[in-house]
């Protein structure tokens, strides 16, 4: 995984200095800065990124992006498509996320793993939306959850915003795909096609057993195979 460009992670530690809500004792317990954003930035070149909604525990511990057990979810998936067995450990899920983009909401894990305010992520989403729109070429983007596919219309046309919410209305929204114009904070517009899924939380009991198959589908579309 790369780093953050040197700029973008001293503006990232200064936006989290005294962020309200953070988990400091998960931070503490990991011996990890709580300031330091948690992300899995893959090539610039990635074909399909992976959007989510923030770090939990064992991303804190590894830090590493979705590597928990909604993560796993994502990853036993990719593991299964590239090796065709089941995945054992972190290091091999860790390995199956390496040819994806990853990028949440907030890359900071809140307290009680609830769902950061609207008024956070408005704050980082300038940031957030500068690390994909400069870290990143790809166009499309599988967002897992209800919070991360409407992150896309945070700050954007009204247009955008309409699109979305009518598209999470659809009962077919997980084998549907809208393409949206996202406008980065210096004002370039790029085309991003999202592909949204249920939350891959165990804690999600109307969708968690029917995960992998949705994820399968939509990577057999986006990486063509048979």
């Amino acid at each position: 995984m790369r780093d953050l460009p040197a700029e973008l992670q001293a503006r990232f530690e200064a936006a989290a200095h005294q962020l309200p809500g953070l988990d400091h004792a998960v931070y503490e317990q990991a011996q990890r800065d709580p300031r330091s954003p948690i992300f899995g930035l893959g090539a610039d070149d990635a074909a399909i990124a992976f959007f989510g909604r923030d770090p939990g525990r064992d991303e804190v511990h590894a830090g590493v992006p979705f590597i928990g057990t909604g993560g796993r979810q994502v990853r036993r998936v990719l593991h299964q498509r590239q090796h065709g067995d089941e995945l054992t450990d972190r290091a091999a899920a860790i390995a199956a996320g390496e040819p994806y983009f990853w990028a949440n909401t907030v890359p900071y894990k809140p307290l009680g793993n609830k769902a950061w305010s609207m008024a956070i992520k408005r704050q980082f989403q300038p940031l957030v939306a500068t690390v994909l729109h400069d870290c990143w070429s790809g166009s499309q983007v599988i967002t897992l959850g209800r919070e991360a596919f409407f992150w896309f219309g945070i700050g954007q046309t009204p247009d955008v915003r309409a699109r979305l919410e009518a598209h999470w209305a659809d009962p077919q929204r997980f084998e549907t795909s809208p393409a949206i114009s996202h406008a980065g904070p210096d004002g370039v517009v790029r085309t991003l096609t999202l592909h949204p899924l249920p939350h891959p939380s165990p804690l999600n009991a109307t969708w968690f057993k029917r995960f992998p198959g949705l994820l399968a589908a939509r990577l057999e579309t986006l990486e063509g195979l048979s």
